[in-house]
Order: C-alpha cells, then sequence, then structure tokens
C-alpha cells in the first residue's frame, strides 16, 4: 500500500481497502498514527506562523 493512499485512510479521505486485516490492536495503531499525524500537522502550522509574524 502506498504512502499517500495510507495517509488518505487516516484521515479518512478515502475508503479502507475490505481485504485488509481487521483486528483491536491494528485499530489502536492506526489511531495513534492518526494522532501523531495531526499533532505533526499543528507543529508546522505554529512553526509556519511564528516564522511569518516574526519577520514583520
Amino acid at each position: 500500500m502506498g504512502v499517500w493512499r495510507q495517509l488518505q485512510e487516516y484521515f479518512y479521505l478515502k475508503k479502507r481497502d475490505p481485504k485488509a486485516p481487521h483486528s483491536t490492536w491494528m485499530r489502536y495503531m492506526h489511531g495513534i498514527n492518526r494522532i501523531s499525524l495531526f499533532m505533526f500537522l499543528i507543529a508546522l502550522i505554529v512553526i509556519i506562523v511564528k516564522l511569518v509574524t516574526m519577520k514583520k
């Protein structure tokens, strides 16, 4: 599975593959990955905002 497809599935932009294995641990892992990706994106936004406001 490609990286972009996995990201789309994490952010609910694309439906999951029905043939993919379903287990509780896999759900936990995907949930933690989703949280870490959201935190990373928020941190990037904060850094960009700080860089833009510091130049003024």
